[in-house]
């Protein structure tokens, strides 16, 4: 009797869905906006992981059940680097912030699908933005639901502690701190500029090192000299402590 033997099926969770990140220029800066100023809000903690356009698998098992976040965030994981975030294999944590930036390409469908996508696999606090209507909406999780915000002008985050406001139409946030979210090329203006002063700190401490160092050598040669003119003197008969 022939014995018949299964193999299983390995199963691949792809790290793309072949969609770009954003589909315009505006879209694009204001995911690069969230992201980075959030990946900078939380650089000292390292239990927040940040992420843009990453696919986020919430079922094991289910490659078909998926989404990618313009922008996400984490509470209680490690930073470092996924291709994807599978939340069984992130201690079934879900981000529990996410973000939407919306561009003219996005379908009713396809947010209403994300809404419920969000709202049944765990995300606390959603928030969508429309770059091109200047409009801000907002929900937060209560009961296993979400609620409305209703009012976006000046809302807090419960988990990030920024501050949400429209200014001109444009989505503006703030730390918690006070201090502005600021644009791509301020943030990486100011991140050169803090490289810069630390490596010139640096540079200064080692020069201060280094004639340091000289001062001492000199010190020591001057010792030297002195004692090995005493001994001379002594040589010849002379106590060096009677010469003025």
């Amino acid at each position: 009797m022939a014995v018949q033997t299964t193999t299983q099926k390995k199963i691949v969770y792809p790290e793309s869905d072949g969609k770009p990140m954003a589909d315009n220029t505006k879209q694009l800066e204001t995911i690069v906006y969230l992201y980075d100023n959030l990946c900078a809000l939380f650089a000292d903690r390292e239990d927040v992981f940040v992420a843009a356009d990453l696919l986020w698998y919430p079922v094991e098992g289910r490659p078909d059940i998926r989404t990618a976040p313009d922008a996400m965030v984490a509470f209680g994981r490690p930073k470092g680097h996924r291709g994807s975030y599978k939340q069984w294999e992130e201690g079934g944590i879900p981000p529990q912030v996410v973000f939407e930036v919306l561009s003219p390409g996005n379908r009713p469908s396809e947010l209403i699908e994300k809404f419920g996508f969000y709202e049944r696999y765990g995300v606390e606090e959603y928030y969508i933005y429309d770059p091109d209507r200047g409009i801000l909406e907002g929900w937060l999780r209560s009961d296993g639901h979400f609620s409305p915000v209703a009012e976006m002008e000046g809302w807090v985050s419960p988990r990030l502690g920024v501050r949400f406001t429209l200014e001109d139409g444009e989505l503006v946030l703030y730390r918690p701190d006070g201090e502005r979210f600021v644009p791509y090329v301020e943030l990486r203006r100011r991140l050169e500029q803090e490289r810069l002063r630390a490596e010139q700190a640096q540079w200064a401490a080692e020069q201060a090192q280094r004639e340091a160092e000289q001062e001492r050598q000199k010190a020591m040669e001057a010792l030297q000299r002195a004692e090995r003119l005493a001994q001379r003197l002594r040589e010849l008969g002379v106590d060096p402590d009677q010469v003025s």
